[in-house]
């Protein structure tokens, strides 16, 4: 399970790869993603690199993850709810 250090006020939980992680209702994926210590989001389509959130406004595409079936989801821009689920975008969708 992903694990943040901080409590939360209105818990609420999705998984990431099959894991479970914690978030507080009105968070962005990338945030609670990020406070999760989960590291790359996705892998480019050309080299395979690791990517994960940037610039956190919806402007880079850094952070894109496939939810509840759905690729090229931009993580920074949605807003977590429970039971959602969540994959890394492996190259292009």
């Amino acid at each position: 399970m992903y694990s943040r250090t901080e409590p939360l006020r209105q818990p609420v939980q999705f998984t990431f790869e099959g894991q479970p992680v914690q978030a507080e209702t009105g968070e962005t994926l990338a945030a609670a993603l990020l406070a999760g210590n989960v590291g790359a989001f996705r892998t480019t389509p050309v080299s395979g690199s690791d990517r994960a959130a940037y610039c956190l406004m919806g402007a880079c595409f850094e952070c894109l993850v496939t939810v509840d079936g759905t690729p090229n989801r931009q993580a920074c821009m949605t807003e977590v709810r429970d039971g959602m689920v969540v994959t890394r975008q492996r190259g292009a969708a």
